[in-house]
């Protein structure tokens, strides 16, 4: 057993599970103020949903088994029911230092946590409270474990081994599949009352920038931590976060600064956000001069997305969670086929600028492409479902709505003693 491993690993696991209340804060803040308590409560009952579900088939499912199945794990290890014994020893980083499975238990859980959570910024203000939970719960057994074997299941896995495809901290399996289902649900929900006419500010931009800190230092455990070693290509994620997140504040600010004449506190956030966003699929794989390009180029297009197509298309993306977190992802899957180092990729195959050679770029646009449509068919038909259970409709009335969802819901004020216009 290495100490010295087994230490960074629990580590990074404790990092990646901050993330969760630190989104909170961020979507919190964004949000309207009759809302901000119902709005932090769906990020924060992930934790317990989660918790419960990855022990109980989550882990079992994405990383059980024989490994002969491309697309899930299996059921051998549910409830890690007389597994314990041999989790405590079986983990082996880079370099064959042993340190205890458990740990990874620990890390993954913490992924689907904050993957579950980024989720609910596209129905914030309107979804009722219950069907979000039934949706996550059912969502975070049937959707991310198999997702997750798909792309890290090692040896036969769809996306990981059989397409090739790379990804190194959760570029597929976190963001685009999070933020592809929260378009899928703020779809299916509708628009909140007044989207289109009216402006929705953020009640709380000081939180907005508590949550994006908050998720900035755990993110380092995101990436960092998915080296599984305390390492040199540790710290080689490590800088590609810090340089791509850097770059987008920059880059989200100027974009600002050219088309509405002022650069915001909250805009800076959303690019830092975004910046972490694109880098997690490549964040081992490339330079720190590239992570730089990666995070210059993310605002501009996160940017677009959230200010116009969403206006283009209609879909009220509340907290912008398919602008932010679907499309920095798809970029950065992409850009990591361009990018890669040879001698950095776990198939060998490098990007596209170092080898002349479009195989890599091949793989990782079919492998986004696996993603979307295995995570976009399952949300439709489990929405559907749910939604059929709820009696036709997932959100609340319009009298809950006009009134909060603080109080509607939940029956407390995050501010009770505000006496004025919301």
């Amino acid at each position: 057993m290495d100490g010295g491993t087994s230490a960074f690993m629990m580590v990074a696991a404790m990092l990646v599970l901050l993330m969760t209340p630190g989104l909170a804060f961020f979507y919190g803040g964004l949000s309207r103020r009759k809302n901000v308590g119902n709005t932090m409560c769906m990020v924060m009952v992930v934790i317990g949903i989660v918790a419960v579900t990855w022990t109980a088939v989550g882990w079992s499912l994405a990383y059980g088994g024989d490994g002969d199945n491309p697309v899930f794990g299996g059921f051998d290890q549910l409830m890690l029911f007389g597994n314990v014994e041999a989790l405590l020893i079986e983990a082996e980083a880079p370099g064959e230092a042993l340190y205890p499975s458990l740990v990874d238990v620990a890390f993954q859980m913490a992924f689907c946590m904050i993957t579950c959570a980024i989720i609910t910024g596209g129905v914030a203000g309107r979804m009722k409270f219950g069907a979000v939970c039934a949706f996550l719960t059912v969502w975070a057994v049937v959707v991310y474990p198999p997702l997750a074997h798909m792309v890290w299941g090692g040896e036969g896995s769809l996306i990981g081994d059989q397409i090739g495809a790379l990804d190194f901290a959760g570029g597929d399996v976190v963001h685009i599949s999070s933020g592809l289902t929260a378009l899928v649900l703020c779809i299916l929900c509708g628009r909140r009352k007044g989207f289109g006419i009216m402006g929705y500010r953020p009640h709380n931009v000081p939180f907005v920038a508590l949550g994006a800190a908050l998720l900035w230092f755990g993110w380092f455990g995101f990436n960092a931590g998915s080296a599984f070693a305390p390492d040199g290509v540790a710290a080689l994620a490590l800088v590609n976060t810090v340089c791509a997140s850097g770059a987008a504040v920059i880059s989200w600010m100027a974009v600002e600064r050219i088309l509405v004449k002022k650069p915001t506190l909250v805009g800076g956030c959303t690019g830092l956000v975004a910046g972490l966003v694109v880098i997690t699929p490549a964040a081992g794989f490339v330079e720190p001069w590239a992570a730089v390009v990666m995070g210059l180029a993310v605002s501009p297009v996160c940017y677009a997305a959230i200010s116009h197509a969403k206006r283009a298309f209609g879909y009220d993306d509340a907290l912008d969670a398919f602008g932010c977190h679907c499309v920095g992802g798809v970029l950065g899957g992409v850009l990591t086929g361009i990018f890669c180092v040879p001698e950095l990729s776990w198939t060998e195959a490098g990007g596209l600028i170092y080898t002349g050679d479009f195989s890599l770029l091949g793989s990782q646009i079919l492998g986004i492409v696996v993603t979307i449509v295995f995570v976009g068919v399952l949300d439709l038909v489990l929405g559907l479902i749910l939604k059929a259970c709820f009696k036709g409709s997932l959100r609340v009335s319009d009298e809950a709505e006009a009134l909060g969802l603080d109080v509607s819901e939940h029956g407390e004020s995050a501010y009770p003693a505000y006496v004025g216009l919301d």
